[in-house]
């Protein structure tokens, strides 16, 4: 069944990636991102499928006027996946409650205000079904992630709870894990990336989980890096913890890192 769909951070990475997947596979889909000319380009490609639907959506007021826009081009959503967010590092020798405050307001924050739009449009959708992206980060404290991991963290248990409280009104929640993806965001890493995947394979094993007609509560890949994660998160807290502190760098290592 083709469906009506709302993806936001579309315009690169696993966003453009699971963007065209989608398209393909002849859905409907509103595309949101701050950058115009991808999502352009998408709808020169699949000009009967694409609606056009770009701002910040770490600005409520935009967000509200996104989802009207939708809202009176279809009436409702029947999926909506909630993709876009950021990614900067902390060192902890120099910390930055700064970088802490962008990276909640654009991943937990932003998604927030997308979760109240696009609750409103499901709610007259089809099979309805909400997803968020989140991160295999939030399965295990890394270093380095203080900002990054708490944000994903908290996303993490907000689709959750939703998951919970939406499940009497036929909404389904399904809540994506990613591990490392090869994206603009990780391109600046400057540190190993073990079991990194394209994004076209991520995009591509992303939509084909979501067409299942049992959808799924989780979307986690690749599966040998996230039941490293899981496994270490069992051990005991002073083992993980000697761990961690194996995988920080050096301060000599990080002179010169940019």
């Amino acid at each position: 069944m083709k469906r009506r769909i709302w993806l936001t951070g579309a315009s690169s990475g696993i966003g453009l990636a699971l963007a065209e997947e989608l398209l393909k596979a002849g859905h409907q889909v509103a595309l949101t991102a701050r950058s115009l000319p991808p999502l352009e380009a998408l709808e020169q490609r699949f000009p009967h499928q694409v609606l056009l639907a770009p701002g910040d959506v770490t600005d409520l007021e935009q967000v509200t006027a996104i989802g009207e826009r939708i809202a009176q081009a279809w009436g409702a959503v029947d999926t909506a996946i909630l993709n876009a967010g950021t990614c900067e590092y902390i060192d902890a020798r120099q910390f930055d409650a700064r970088l802490v405050e962008r990276v909640v307001n654009t991943n937990l924050i932003a998604t927030s205000y997308c979760v109240q739009e696009a609750l409103t449009l499901l709610r007259l959708g089809q099979r309805p079904h909400l997803v968020g992206v989140a991160s295999s980060v939030a399965f295990l404290p890394l270093t380095r992630s203080e900002a990054y991991g708490a944000s994903k963290a908290g996303l993490r248990y907000l689709f959750q709870s939703l998951r919970i409280d939406l499940a009497q009104e036929g909404i389904d929640v399904t809540i994506v894990s990613p591990g490392f993806v090869d994206t603009p965001l990780t391109a600046k890493n400057d540190f190993a990336m073990p079991m990194r995947w394209p994004a076209p394979k991520a995009g591509a094993y992303i939509a084909k989980r979501l067409e299942r007609a049992r959808r799924p509560l989780e979307i986690a890949f690749p599966l040998p890096f996230i039941l490293t994660l899981k496994f270490i998160a069992l051990l005991p807290e002073r083992v993980q913890l000697a761990l961690g502190k194996r995988m920080v760098r050096s301060a000599s290592q990080n002179e010169g890192v940019q």
